[in-house]
């Protein structure tokens, strides 16, 4: 199959069939990116299905290269070895994995500083290593195309703060649109003269300017960068929420400003214990909390959304067909894990084509949600029995996947739940059940018990096994089941079916066809 002329076959349902295993998909596979950053050095690794990757390696060495580059216009001396050290370290790993390349890439203290040239002399010259300085707008584009990574619809401003810069970039349609850089990194504010006072006043006016360029910004707001990830943390924990996931989680303008008031009146020491977080990012936390107060003053965001994916998934990004780019990151990603891991790989499809009757109003965004969790309802089987079910809920809500809400999560995590176990209280998860609104809890349920009734019935491969009729005004379920998969009806499925049948409320009934 070539990836280029690939098109969507009608068997494989509304999501096409999947292009993990192309050639120029396999080509993704394995790659590895180096960001040399103002506060910190980052290698990844990426690996596994290339439209949704697995983070194959991911190691981080804080080295705060732009820390004083105000004052002395030069990269910070420790932060120089400490970044060399790490290099060298990263092209051995490289080395030992047998990867292709590594692609390093350079941020504003490396642009900025009078010795950076030197910097990437000496790089090269100690691991032979290739270090590609990119300009404020590079940096924006690419840390939105991180964002596509695990967006592929979506729309908005990006912001992406590193140690000594700050990005903006629109989004829509797939596309980058205009771009900005700015230097309110955390590093830089603290180098500004006047106290809180004076910093505040100095963004204040720089954020003015952008939004004079820029213009309103209605829509989502996306964070990129380790100093938005930390306040996160903070809101989280602030909130008590229960699902400790960065990536899509959701805050408000009135979020941002009650973690603000709640960043100044708690001591930041005892705050970087309960959070989590460094104690060098939580020094940066105070002057990046400023700077997004203000950034969605001046902007006024209909809401904000954190993105664990930025500049090192937009290079990968980058090196994607856009047949690739369009497809979408969860459904290829639970196809590559169903090759992977499934006893029966291939079922998945069968799967959710027998269930699909139980919720044939389902909105296409459900309907996904339908898909993944058929692709992923036997990834599990290795974990002891008696935890299946839970190993089940805790991988899915907790794994690194895009374009996944975190209701989104719960929903796929409660119906595989319900796949290994009827019922889901007594728990340790039931915090997390309420991100879930009742109907669509109900709904997950009536999914886990299907696709734990479906699962009775594995015949050879794409042999008929059965399928059923559901008549939702009547609330009545049928049960048609081909001769051949009449043996399979055992006293278990019939539990099983019955149990489906309760969850529905429904009257049942079943038929055996020649």
């Amino acid at each position: 199959m070539n990836l280029q002329t690939e098109t969507s076959v009608p068997d494989w349902g509304p999501f096409g069939r999947p292009l993990f295993d192309d050639p120029g998909a396999r080509a993704l596979s394995r790659i590895g990116v180096v960001d040399v950053g103002s506060n910190s050095v980052r290698m990844v690794v990426f690996d596994g299905a290339a439209r949704s990757p697995a983070y194959f390696y991911n190691e981080k060495v804080m080295c705060a290269l732009g820390a004083g580059l105000s004052e002395t216009g030069r990269l910070n001396p420790e932060g120089r070895v400490r970044a060399l050290a790490a290099l060298r370290r990263f092209q051995h790993l490289a080395d030992d994995l047998d990867l292709p390349p590594l692609r390093v890439v350079a941020t504003a203290a490396v642009r900025e500083a009078e010795d950076g040239a030197e910097f990437c002399a000496e790089v090269k010259r100690q691991t032979g290593l290739t270090i590609q300085v990119i300009d404020g707008e590079e940096e924006a584009r690419l840390s939105a195309q991180g964002v596509l990574l695990g967006w592929p619809g979506a729309y908005g401003l990006i912001c992406d703060i590193g140690g000594a810069s700050m990005e903006l970039a629109e989004i829509g349609s797939g596309q980058v649109g205009r771009r900005l850089t700015s230097p309110l990194g955390p590093l830089k504010l603290r180098d500004v003269p006047g106290g809180r006072r004076g910093r505040k006043a100095h963004i204040k006016q720089v954020m003015s300017e952008l939004r004079a360029q820029l213009g309103p910004q209605r829509d989502r707001l996306f964070l990129v960068g380790g100093s938005w990830r930390a306040i996160a943390r903070i809101d989280m924990l602030r909130r008590n929420y229960p699902l400790k996931v960065l990536h899509e989680y959701r805050m408000t303008v009135r979020d941002v400003h009650e973690t603000a008031r709640y960043i100044e009146r708690t001591d930041l020491d005892k705050l970087r214990g309960k959070a989590g977080v460094s104690a060098s990012r939580m020094a940066l936390v105070p002057f990046a909390i400023d700077v997004l107060a203000r950034l969605i003053r001046e902007f006024k965001p209909k809401d904000i959304a954190i993105s664990s994916y930025g500049i090192r998934e937009g290079l990968l990004y980058e090196q994607m067909p856009q047949r690739l780019r369009d497809r979408d990151p969860l459904i290829e990603a639970c196809y590559f894990a169903e090759s992977k891991d499934a006893r029966l790989p291939g079922f998945g499809k069968q799967l959710f084509e027998f269930v699909m009757p139980l919720f044939k109003s389902a909105p296409r965004a459900r309907v996904r949600l339908i898909k993944a969790a058929c692709l992923l309802h036997d990834v599990s089987w290795r974990a002891h029995p008696d935890y299946r079910a839970e190993v089940c809920f805790d991988n899915v809500t907790r794994a690194n996947l895009g374009g996944l809400k975190h209701s989104e999560r719960v929903f796929i995590g409660l119906a595989l739940q319900h796949r290994y176990r009827n019922k889901r209280e007594g728990n340790r998860f039931e915090p997390i059940y309420d991100l879930l609104d009742e109907k669509s809890q109900t709904q997950a349920e009536i999914l886990g018990k299907a696709m734990r009734f479906g699962a009775m019935l594995w015949l050879k491969r794409d042999a008929r096994m059965g399928r059923l009729t559901w008549f939702p005004k009547k609330r009545r379920l049928e049960l048609h089941l081909p001769q051949e998969a009449a043996p399979l009806f055992s006293e278990v499925a019939e539990a099983r079916f019955q149990s489906l049948v309760g969850a529905l409320d429904a009257t049942s009934e079943i038929f055996i066809e020649e």
